[in-house]
Parts: C-alpha cells; sequence; structure tokens
C-alpha cells in the first residue's frame, strides 16, 4: 500500500512537474522565495492594526509569529526524522524532471505549504470578522505550494500533508490562543 501511494505520488510529480513553462519559470522562481512574501507579512500585520486595538494587535502579531515558528519547528523535526529525499535529489528522476532549485535539505513535508497554511489560516480567522474578503489570502499558500512543484522542490504528498499540518496548526492556535487573547486583551 504504502508503495503504491509513493509510486502515485511520484508519477503525479513527474506530470505537474512537466507543466512548466520556461517562459514562466522566472516568474515560479521568484513565486517561491519567502522573502519576496514581506510585503504580504506587512499587510497581514497593519491589518491587524487596524482591526484590534494597539494592545491586541501586538498580540495578534505576536501570535501569528508563534504560528510561524512553531510549525516551522515541527516541519523540520518530521522532515529530518523521515528523511525522504527530493524530487531534485533523486537520481532515478534527474532525466524526468525539470528542476529550477536544488535544496539539499529532506523532502517531506513541505515547509512552505505548512508555515504558508498556518499563517493564513489563523490570519483568516482573526480578521474575518471584519474583512470578508479575506479569504483571498489563500492565494498566497496557492501560488507558494504551486511553485515547489514546478522548481522540482517537493511531491504533491509533501505540499497536501504540509497544508494539512499547517490549516490544522494555524487553526488550533486560533482556537487555543489567539481567540482568547484578542478578546481578554
Amino acid at each position: 500500500m504504502w508503495e503504491q501511494l509513493q509510486q502515485w505520488d511520484r508519477s503525479l510529480f513527474i506530470y505537474l512537474n512537466s507543466l512548466g513553462i520556461e517562459e514562466y519559470d522566472a516568474f515560479w522562481i521568484f513565486v517561491t522565495k519567502i522573502e519576496h512574501w514581506t510585503p504580504l507579512y506587512i499587510l497581514f500585520f497593519i491589518l491587524f492594526f487596524i482591526v484590534y486595538t494597539r494592545r491586541k494587535a501586538f498580540i495578534g502579531v505576536g501570535s501569528t509569529l508563534v504560528v510561524f515558528a512553531v510549525t516551522l519547528g515541527l516541519t523540520e523535526i518530521v522532515k529530518n526524522t523521515v528523511g525522504r529525499l527530493r524530487p531534485n535529489n533523486n537520481t532515478e528522476l534527474a532525466e524526468l524532471i525539470r528542476v529550477l532549485q536544488t535544496p539539499g535539505n529532506f523532502s517531506f513535508f513541505s515547509g512552505h505549504a505548512a508555515v504558508s497554511f498556518a499563517m493564513t489560516t489563523f490570519i483568516v480567522l482573526a480578521l474575518r470578522s471584519r474583512f470578508k474578503w479575506v479569504y483571498v489570502f489563500y492565494i498566497w499558500p496557492l501560488l507558494f505550494i504551486m511553485s515547489r512543484i514546478l522548481v522540482g522542490v517537493h511531491y504533491p504528498g509533501d505540499i497536501l500533508v504540509g497544508a494539512l499540518v499547517g490549516t490544522t496548526i494555524g487553526f488550533f492556535f486560533w482556537k487555543y490562543l489567539g481567540k482568547q487573547a484578542l478578546q481578554k486583551a
């Protein structure tokens, strides 16, 4: 069963990765770099100050940073425990895939997916009562995860699990930390 799932994951990755078009490579490389999303992070934090009092806004920003740190820490622990090679480091795939980046660490599960979905879920839950359009922020993690396949560094299973873990962490922190803290502060 496990072998079959890995084969499907690998086949789906090869197919999705092959959909990349050379003219868009620069776009996907840009999208996949975390530092290029800094203006969005700043917008998130500004929105906390629009919605909440100054003290609550600082709690919201701090909580978002805790969500980020916890998700990143858990991701690194799991990656180093599981030790799944990234597609770009798998010699069996070298002739079959397009590789635009070559990170050396492990693949399972995607930190980009986990962190972006965790932060987005937490922020959407914190801001949805004021801004009904806030769900549009999910475009960020969707673009982010697509980039990871198109640059050749994550299997779809890595992305799916990362997104589920991230969404769960974002929801958990909102329910058990953020919601109460932002209401009480």
